[in-house]
């Protein structure tokens, strides 16, 4: 008789009040998973132009949105930022960045490692010449010997 009094007793307590917190935990860890995700990607969007980088012991500068790139790739063809200059036109190109104003830009640049070395001069030398004066020669890491 103490069995069938509690299982009635039972029957009537099985409509559970509705749940007022919500459960946080899930969100948080999806926000964590895609924060990882943009912060693994997020350098690789810098710059779009395949350059074999050469090697230096150089110590590593820092990125700042206000900087230009300019890479010259293996056949010579030179980019600014993704857009690439048609032949003979790089010194207009150059013209339009800005470069002799008091405030400068600051100009990376990326050449490949299969370059002639002429032709890396010539567009260092053109940037010189349109008073672009601070400029950041990029290469891919360090190696041990000098």
């Amino acid at each position: 008789m103490g069995m069938s009094v509690s299982s009635r007793r039972a029957g009537r307590r099985s409509r559970r009040a509705p749940m007022s917190e919500i459960n946080v935990t899930p969100f948080v860890d999806v926000m964590l998973v895609l924060l990882i995700i943009f912060m693994v990607t997020a350098p690789l969007l810098a710059v779009g132009v395949p350059i074999e980088l050469p090697d230096s012991r150089a110590n590593p500068v820092d990125q700042t949105p206000d900087q230009i790139t300019i890479s010259v790739d293996a056949e010579g063809v030179i980019y600014i930022d993704d857009a690439a200059v048609p032949v003979g036109g790089f010194p207009d190109a150059v013209g339009q960045l800005g470069c002799g104003g008091a405030q400068q830009p600051v100009i990376v640049f990326r050449g490949d490692r299969s370059v002639d070395y002429g032709r890396t001069m010539a567009v260092l030398g053109e940037l010189n010449r349109a008073g672009c004066n601070s400029i950041s020669l990029v290469t891919s890491g360090s190696v041990n010997e000098p």
